[in-house]
């Protein structure tokens, strides 16, 4: 059984892992984005809403589509003055309520909520308020319940991973993504 539950938290993990690998890449295409219409703006007056909207959408996909690989790296902020002091048996329990009565009811929450605004989004194909702007923001929007699944996913990776701990299971070894010597 615990093969079967570890099994299935590195599979959970590792598309976390390879989502946010593959988002990561979108920072690079921000930042060239961003020089392009600084230089744009700068050395040839010009300008363009497309490329400056861009800049935008671009952002957004990193933070939505990302938020489920710093969950995995417990990137994310938490007052962790207590949980620093906690035996691993306890941080799975205080981990383990966390996602049962936070992350997965905002989560869902998300999801409920986003799924009108996105099909109406995707019911008149919604594009940018501004002449020249790009067309796609109902798949911008669609990011929203993305982003919902994904956390949901590593949720529960996280779940498995806490009851493992709390039954008694040694804790599994964190695996360096090696992320941060890369860059």
């Amino acid at each position: 059984m615990y093969a079967q539950l570890q099994v299935i938290a590195d599979a959970l993990d590792r598309l976390a892992e390879t989502t946010g690998r593959v988002i990561a890449w979108l920072t690079l295409a921000m930042v060239l984005t961003t020089a392009t219409i600084v230089m744009l703006r700068y050395l040839f007056n010009s300008g363009s809403i497309a490329l400056q909207e861009s800049v935008s959408y671009l952002h957004a996909t990193v933070f939505m589509l990302g938020a489920a690989y710093t969950l995995k790296h417990d990137g994310h902020v938490r007052v962790d003055i207590i949980y620093q002091k906690l035996a691993p048996r306890a941080r799975a329990w205080v981990d383990l309520l966390g996602t049962l009565l936070l992350l997965f009811p905002v989560c869902l929450f998300m999801l409920y909520t986003s799924m009108g605004y996105v099909t109406a989004a995707w019911a008149i194909q919604e594009g940018s308020r501004e002449a020249g702007g790009l067309d796609g923001v109902y798949l911008l929007k669609s990011a929203i319940p993305v982003m919902a699944v994904l956390l949901l996913l590593q949720g529960c990776s996280l779940l498995i991973r806490n009851l493992l701990v709390i039954a008694g299971w040694p804790p599994p070894q964190q695996q360096d993504s090696g992320l941060d010597r890369e860059l």
